[in-house]
């Protein structure tokens, strides 16, 4: 009988460890690739995790053809940026599961260090593809964590 306690203790122990280990493990975030292989049935912007209200892209419009090298801009909260900026990438549909052609920074064109809206312009060169693709503005996360991660996609055509 003292032996059937103290497995029970034990194993008591052993799961309240593995419940306390559990809780504290953040294992690193799925990343997944946009999909840009269903086509989409309205002009919209996809907004994950943010909305208008943080980050607004005038140019390209959703669904727009572009060349191989075009313009962006639009306006985001100070909050969307660190250090003055945060990422863009540019996901193809080649493939069929998509894979990023560019990546890069975006730079503030004003005072980043305000919760108002801070507008943003730059030139994207993406070489050596043409067809259905996505522009991925990145809320900059420092901190790595999951629920920080906000992005806008915008679905365009590289003509």
């Amino acid at each position: 009988m003292k032996t059937f306690f103290i497995a029970l203790i034990v194993a008591l122990a052993a799961f309240a460890a593995g419940v306390w280990y559990t809780r504290e493990y953040n294992p690193a975030p799925i990343v997944e690739t946009p999909d840009i292989t269903t086509p989409a049935t309205s002009q919209e912007t996809f907004y994950y995790n943010a909305s208008a209200a943080d980050i607004v892209v005038t140019e390209p419009f959703p669904r727009q053809a572009v060349g191989n090298t075009f313009m962006v801009s639009g306006k985001a909260r100070g909050g969307w940026y660190f250090e003055a900026n945060f990422p863009y990438e540019v996901w193809g549909a080649e493939g069929g599961g998509g894979r990023r052609l560019v990546q890069g920074p975006v730079q503030a064109q004003g005072e980043w260090m305000t919760s108002e809206f801070v507008p943003f312009s730059f030139q994207v060169t993406v070489p050596n593809y043409k067809g259905a693709a996505k522009l991925v503005l990145l809320r900059d996360n420092p901190s790595g964590l999951p629920e920080n991660d906000s992005s806008i996609v915008i679905p365009i055509t590289i003509q």
